[in-house]
């Protein structure tokens, strides 16, 4: 869908500031591409050689989601741009088409996890569905009340769809999941509605303790 946007930015045009200079530097990045990562996130909270851990809409990501593959050479594809209304307008569109009501759509990309090899999907949007199934309070199988277990039912989808989108020269611009177990809903869902806070966040309270402890 960036693509479709035009979200594609000419490295050789990005005007690059002395910060960005020394974060590429830093990072073993190219200077451009740091300059499009500091003007994407909302936060940089470090990195690796070439990649950097960033939060952008609130997901913790690498470089704000910003992809030189599948972008033309020199260039780089920015997250898509007002993606809950355009899962909107494809939703309306397809239910026009088809004479169906059920129909959801997920606008997905894929990540990375911690300490885990390869990349899974990422529910970046979603119209029609109810992206979470929340069950707390829902027994376990010795009666047990669970406390804090949602499941990503968005996530989940958009990482068996990733397998036949793939990430490569696969050009599958869409995949149709039938029959999946999912809620239907007329709500507009916002994407923050799919994240939690950073005090609920395990990831981000580990390296907030880290932080303090580094600072004293």
């Amino acid at each position: 869908m960036a693509l479709w946007q035009n979200r594609i930015r000419d490295l050789s045009r990005v005007l690059v500031s002395p910060q960005a200079d020394n974060l590429a530097e830093q990072y073993v990045l190219e200077p451009a591409l740091a300059q499009l990562i500091m003007d994407e996130a909302e936060e940089i909270l470090g990195g690796v050689p070439h990649v950097l851990l960033t939060i952008k809409d609130g997901v913790l990501m690498a470089n704000a989601g910003i992809d030189r593959s599948n972008a033309p050479p020199g260039h780089a594809i920015l997250l898509p741009d007002r993606p809950t209304e355009i899962a909107w307008e494809i939703k309306t569109q397809l239910e026009s088409q088809t004479g169906r009501k059920e129909i959801g759509v997920i606008i997905a990309d894929s990540r990375t996890q911690p300490l885990r090899l390869g990349t899974v999907g990422l529910a970046v949007a979603v119209a029609g569905i109810n992206p979470i199934k929340d069950y707390r309070g829902h027994p376990d199988i010795f009666g047990k009340p669970l406390r804090i277990t949602r499941s990503a039912i968005a996530d989940n989808l958009a990482s068996a769809a990733q397998i036949l989108l793939g990430e490569a020269d696969e050009q599958v611009p869409f995949v149709v999941i039938r029959d999946a177990p999912v809620q239907y809903t007329e709500e507009r869902i916002r994407p923050e509605t799919m994240t939690i806070s950073r005090q609920e966040c395990m990831y981000m309270a580990v390296f907030q303790e880290f932080s303090n402890r580094t600072r004293i």
